[in-house]
């Protein structure tokens, strides 16, 4: 979600009599800085760009592949340095995920946007070689907008989550031996949601409504718990992206896009216990600003990532269009003095 410029904040000011909001800045955060950027997604000067999923290549890191959307055209696929593999059409897609099912390959999930009142997700399948996707097909989700999604892979169930704009949330699940995708669970937070993650260990859903917080739902239930509130202190309105650090059995980090204040927050699993935030700021790339889509992966990715990735949206990417920015995850947690 992009702020209006500066001509025309200045527009809005004198239609206002020069009454202005002060912008609200969260608590204290260390900065990093990006090594890696993609090129320009191709629809140019627009809010385009929004969210990315990582695919680890564990036989060769080097090998790896980012998917990222362009919300107004499809699905982009980028090399580990950041260079762009191919490009997909699908229209209106605005978040995306993929999950790995080893022998039946990579899946990669985008939330389709292209008809506003029946909600679908558009499938397709990540050639591992080529870098290319290979169209699966659309799923119904239901009436609705269809804006998040996240998926997951436990126990042999590839469940898949989709967060409606009005704030549902719908959980489908695949069936790997009859091909069918069938409903499973319908949840729902009060107001606008889009940004989820689901823990790969226990299935428990983290789901962000984008004024009050950060929703924990476990696996299974419909009831839901705000487990960390839009405070202005570590959270400061748009709660955006998601992204999880699982460590060991139950701990780890949970990450989220403080878009108003154009930080990112951390928090520790298993009690969501702040620990931290950290901005992206100007080195070698740009400073990243307005950040919708993150994701995070703690693999080894060779030698700049050797401790893991963590990409970011970058939603103000001027003179260019957006793009998406790759940082190290080591040097987050060493900033933040989590080693």
């Amino acid at each position: 979600m992009r702020r209006a410029s500066p001509l025309a904040a200045t527009a809005v000011l004198a239609l206002l009599g020069g009454c202005a909001t002060t912008p609200i800045v969260g608590g204290p955060a260390v900065t990093v800085v990006a090594l890696v950027e993609t090129p320009p997604v191709g629809t140019a000067a627009a809010d385009a760009a929004d969210d990315i999923a990582i695919w680890r290549n564990p036989d060769d890191p080097s090998k790896s592949l980012i998917v990222g959307t362009d919300k107004k055209a499809g699905l982009h696929v980028y090399g580990i340095d950041g260079r762009e593999r191919s490009f997909a059409g699908g229209g209106l897609l605005n978040n995306v995920d993929l999950v790995d099912l080893g022998p039946s390959g990579v899946v990669v999930v985008a939330s389709d946007r292209n008809d506003p009142l029946q909600a679908k997700l558009q499938a397709h399948r990540l050639n591992k070689d080529a870098g290319t996707l290979s169209p699966m097909g659309t799923l119904p989700v239901g009436p609705g907008e269809s804006y998040g999604v996240c998926l997951s892979y436990i126990d042999f169930n590839l469940d898949l989550y989709a967060v409606l704009k009005d704030g549902r949330i719908e959980q489908l699940r695949s069936n790997e031996r009859t091909g069918a995708v069938d409903p499973v669970l319908s949840r729902r937070v009060a107001t606008q949601a889009e940004g989820c993650v689901v823990d790969p260990r226990d299935g428990t859903l983290y789901v962000g409504e984008e004024n009050a917080g950060i929703w924990r739902f476990a696996a299974g239930s419909a009831t839901g718990e705000l487990v960390a509130r839009v405070d202005n202190v570590q959270l400061v309105a748009d709660v955006e992206g998601l992204a999880i650090a699982p460590e060991g059995e139950a701990g780890g980090y949970l990450v989220a896009s403080s878009q108003g204040d154009n930080a990112y927050a951390v928090f520790r699993l298993p009690d969501m216990t702040p620990v931290g935030r950290f901005r992206i700021g100007q080195g070698a790339l740009g400073a990243v600003e307005e950040t919708d889509g993150i994701a995070l992966d703690t693999g080894d990715f060779g030698p700049q990532f050797p401790g893991g990735l963590f990409i970011a949206q970058d939603g103000r990417n001027e003179p260019r269009a957006q793009n998406f920015k790759f940082v190290s995850w080591a040097a987050i947690k060493e900033a933040l003095g989590l080693e």
